[in-house]
């Protein structure tokens, strides 16, 4: 007989006192605390990447973007999760989670660069609970491992659009902030034969 044994559920009190005094970064999933695993090298220069191009791409429009990198929480309701992604958009001003300044509610873009371990999940639960943000207009995953990019838009129908690509000279344009990235700039300086 096999036993399945319950994990332990903690309130979101529990988990922002435990985040708070670990040294690593962990996500709260519906009273489940689950540590982050690490990035790699292309992981993150493709982050760095994508602040630097998006940062001088915007400010030049001088836009009402705001950019941030994986350090700082969303907050969903809906489903109960705190998550951090790798790099976030927003328009206008900040709106924070109540009581908080580290965590917000109102991102319009969420960039994602996958790896092996987090490929199924960042296409499938954790863009569920994205669409459930009221603001939130793209999402882009970014492959580490070649040239591959996954874009999804949403439209004033409320429907998403799937596009994609892997050309070395394409351009990502990101429809809800009026920019647009080459894939030689989010790509730059990540050498593929480095595995994970």
């Amino acid at each position: 007989m096999v036993v399945q044994i319950t994990p332990r559920l903690y309130s979101i009190e529990e988990y922002f006192a435990i985040e708070e005094n670990t040294n690593y970064r962990t996500e709260y999933r519906d009273g489940e605390i689950v540590p982050m695993t690490g990035g790699s090298i292309n992981h993150n220069q493709i982050v760095v990447n994508l602040i630097v191009t998006l940062a001088l791409s915007l400010t030049l429009k001088e836009q009402n973007y705001h950019i941030y990198a994986n350090d700082l929480g969303l907050w969903i309701p809906r489903y109960r999760q705190y998550v951090y992604p790798d790099v976030l958009i927003i328009k206008g001003e900040p709106i924070f989670e109540e009581g908080r300044t580290d965590t917000i509610l109102n991102p319009c873009i969420i960039f994602e660069v996958f790896s092996k371990s987090s490929s199924s999940r960042d296409r499938g639960d954790k863009f569920t609970y994205y669409r459930s943000i009221p603001h939130f207009q793209e999402y882009i995953l970014i492959n580490q491992y070649q040239a591959h990019l996954e874009q999804f838009s949403k439209t004033p129908e409320n429907n998403w659009l799937f596009s994609e690509s892997d050309a070395e000279d394409g351009v990502l344009t990101l429809n809800s902030a009026n920019c647009q990235i080459s894939h030689r700039q989010i790509y730059e300086r990540v050498n593929f034969h480095i595995n994970d």
